[in-house]
């Protein structure tokens, strides 16, 4: 090994990191408290450790070099090792701490809150840092290795990862009570077609499930309007510019109190199912691992998490654990 690598200080790290994050030398001024000239010194500083440049300007715009893309990689293994020796130390004074890196997909975000403070009930003393975005950057973020864990449906199948299926994940068909398909008994996809359906954007799971599954069934729909987030086309659908389809559970006040309704299509609902997702190989944090069995020793109740969910949403608050 190079003895030039072990005069780096966990500081320097800690600031290329946040270039890394940032793309950025002045935001990652602001997060660090320190001055531009401060930062550009300690990058100028670990280029000289390493032996190569880290960073390249195109333009404007800041790139990582495949130096710059190891040492990130590599300073990964070494912050996560002390976050996992900061949580075994706690766990041998008889209290399991630290925080849980959770990445999910947006249509998950709407129970995930409710499993983690099932889970909180257990360890009081672990914390949640929880990032939402659609699929696409779920599965750019397990390239990077940026969080302990994943929730996600549709798991690659070109990547080396381990998951395991814990929750249903039923998508439907929803159109304002004022609908006149909402007087149908019984209806097949193709009869939504001649209606304005309401899209995810570009690199949404749910999207790319929903065409899928409606380019099998023949089901092709002429006139798509892109919205750009689950709450934008749930409110869409309120206002009656279209048909959607969608997660259930992302429904389910708005089912409940009559503002919208489920169209009775045969061939839904389309099921997939929530799993929980991690780089296989990869040795998981005291606390990851704990939200792990935790899930695993639960999964066979919380398959009845939605109806406690909407309990819950209705002030009932039950204990997922607790009242299986």
């Amino acid at each position: 090994m190079r003895k030039t690598l072990l005069r780096m200080t966990l500081r320097q790290l800690q600031v290329f990191r946040a270039v890394c994050e940032h793309g950025s030398y002045s935001r990652a001024a602001e997060e660090m408290a320190l001055t531009q000239p401060a930062v550009s010194l300690q990058i100028r500083q670990l280029e000289e450790l390493v032996g190569q440049p880290l960073f390249e300007y195109v333009g404007k715009k800041l790139y990582l070099t495949e130096a710059a893309q190891a040492l990130r990689r590599a300073s990964s293994d070494i912050f996560g090792r002390l976050e996992s020796l900061d949580m075994q130390l706690s766990d041998l004074q008889g209290s399991l701490q630290g925080q849980l890196n959770l990445c999910v997909e947006s249509s998950a975000k709407y129970f995930i809150p409710h499993l983690f403070a099932d889970f909180r009930r257990s360890y009081p003393e672990v914390s949640l840092n929880l990032t939402v975005v659609n699929h696409a950057l779920v599965v750019r973020r397990l390239t990077q290795s940026r969080d302990d864990l994943m929730i996600m449906s549709q798991v690659p199948q070109d990547m080396a990862l381990d998951f395991m299926p814990f929750l249903e994940n039923p998508i439907i068909a929803v159109a304002p009570p004022d609908h006149p398909l909402c007087e149908a008994d019984s209806l097949h996809l193709p009869d939504l077609t001649p209606y304005p359906l309401l899209i995810r954007e570009s690199g949404s799971g749910t999207r790319r499930a929903c065409e899928e599954y409606c380019h099998q069934k023949r089901a092709h729909f002429p006139h798509t309007l892109e919205i750009g987030s689950l709450e934008s086309q749930r409110e869409a659908v309120l206002a009656g510019l279209g048909l959607a389809l969608l997660p259930r559970h992302a429904v389910r006040l708005e089912l409940q109190h009559g503002l919208l309704r489920e169209l009775p299509v045969v061939e839904l609902p389309l099921q997939r199912s929530w799993c929980v997702v991690n780089i296989r190989g990869r040795r998981l944090s005291p606390v990851a691992q704990a939200f792990v069995d935790f899930i695993r020793t639960e999964r066979a109740h919380i398959g009845k998490l939605a109806e406690r969910f909407q309990a819950c949403s209705a002030g009932s608050g039950k204990n997922l654990a607790g009242s299986a």
